[in-house]
């Protein structure tokens, strides 16, 4: 499977959330996730694993109750069922991959 940029589109997933699935396979799902300043990503948690990597803006990541200050750049990886979310303290862009793929995500 291949994506060119311009062909990735957006849809709300809630209130100041945005979610574009880029490309996925058997094994894995990648997608890119925009977030408005002041919002959040609730606490949550599913059967994937996911990792993650901050393109840009500021977010407040929550892991199994310890919070990371993330900065673009800084990646991370949250096991299968582990409770989670974010806070988002600027308007913030972040890539992420979950396998198995998010069947929810797909287009």
């Amino acid at each position: 499977m291949f994506k060119k940029a311009e062909q990735l589109t957006f849809r709300k997933m809630i209130d100041g959330v945005e979610l574009g699935t880029m490309v996925h396979g058997d094994e894995t799902l990648m997608a890119q996730f925009k977030l408005k300043k002041g919002y959040d990503i609730p606490l949550h948690d599913h059967p994937h694993e996911q990792t993650g990597l901050l393109l840009s803006g500021h977010i407040v990541l929550i892991v199994d109750g310890t919070e990371y200050d993330v900065s673009p750049g800084d990646s991370w990886c949250i096991g299968a069922d582990v409770l989670h979310g974010a806070r988002a303290l600027e308007a913030s862009v972040a890539v992420e991959v979950f396998a198995p793929p998010r069947v929810d995500y797909i287009e």
